[in-house]
């Protein structure tokens, strides 16, 4: 596992460093331009266009639009966002990011999806082990967060294998869809 750095002043200064994780038999990397395919069905999806960044059109212009996205919360210094993919082929099924926006208070957010093709299959639970393990190691990361919605228990089972612990529910706490949805928040702090 390689690692770069993440820190308040870093982040002001220049550009993050994107790190690849493994986590077998997944890696995280950057995006490329071959993994339009996974950005193009998770548009299909009903609901990750309406909760990430994700375009709803699954066209290949707005997908490598999105991965342009993707590399420039790096440079822009809001964050890391990683393919998830199969290690052994180099597949993208999903991704995972680590978002710094609230990270002069000590704490990062983790987001995350994968393609409905691609459940069921542990990429979720590995990314996001693999992911908080290394955002905790980083300076000025003291505890990480992420909000999943009560109904998607995929997602927060994912959460909880992975070390996360539900601390509540956060009534009516983001508008999805036209309408504010309850969340129930995770956080994990680093081992003590």
């Amino acid at each position: 596992m390689s690692s770069g750095p993440c820190s308040a002043t870093r982040r002001r200064s220049s550009p993050l460093e994107q790190p690849v994780l493994v986590t077998p038999p997944y890696r995280l990397r950057p995006f490329t331009a071959a993994d339009v395919p996974v950005i193009q069905e998770a548009s299909s999806d009903p609901l990750i266009p309406a909760i990430t960044t994700v375009p709803a059109s699954g066209s290949r212009q707005s997908a490598l639009a999105f991965i342009e996205r993707q590399h420039q919360r790096l440079v822009d210094g809001t964050g890391y966002s990683f393919a998830i993919a199969d290690a052994s082929s180099d597949q993208a099924v999903g991704q995972i990011g680590l978002w710094l926006k609230n990270l002069s208070q000590g704490r990062a957010s983790i987001g995350y999806w994968v393609a409905p093709s691609h459940r069921g299959n542990g990429a979720a639970s590995s990314a996001l082990g693999a992911l908080a393990a290394w955002g905790l190691a980083q300076p000025g990361i003291h505890r990480l967060e992420l909000y999943v919605e009560p109904w998607n228990e995929g997602s927060w089972r994912a959460a909880e294998r992975s070390g996360f612990v539900r601390e509540g529910t956060m009534r009516s706490w983001l508008e999805i869809g036209g309408q504010r949805k309850d969340m129930y928040m995770y956080s994990r702090l680093p081992a003590r």
